[in-house]
C-alpha cells in the first residue's frame, strides 16, 4: 500500500521491510528491542506529518473514531447497572 505523501512512498516501503525483517528474524525469537527500525520509522513519521499538513488533514482528524468503536461503548448491556 501506498503512503499518504507520494514522496513518502519509498520511505515506507523501507520502514516495512525493516519491521518485517526485524519482526521475523528478531522479535519473534524474543528480541524485544525495536530500536533497529526507529530511524528509518522517525524519517517516514515525519514525511507523512509534511504530507498531511499539504492535505489539509489534521492529527485530530486522525484520532477520531470512523469504524464506530464509541457507538459500541455507548450501548449498555442489559446488565449493567450504572
Amino acid at each position: 500500500m501506498n503512503s499518504i505523501g507520494d514522496n513518502c512512498t519509498q520511505l515506507k516501503k523501507d520502514y516495512d521491510t525493516c519491521f518485517n525483517n526485524w519482526f521475523s528474524d528478531r522479535f519473534l525469537k524474543g528480541d524485544m528491542d525495536d530500536s533497529l527500525c526507529a530511524p528509518l520509522f522517525k524519517v517516514y513519521q515525519q514525511c507523512v506529518k509534511e504530507a498531511m499538513k499539504q492535505h489539509h488533514i489534521e492529527f485530530k482528524e486522525i484520532e477520531n473514531d470512523h469504524l464506530g468503536e464509541s457507538k459500541r461503548e455507548e450501548k449498555k448491556s442489559p446488565n449493567d447497572s450504572s
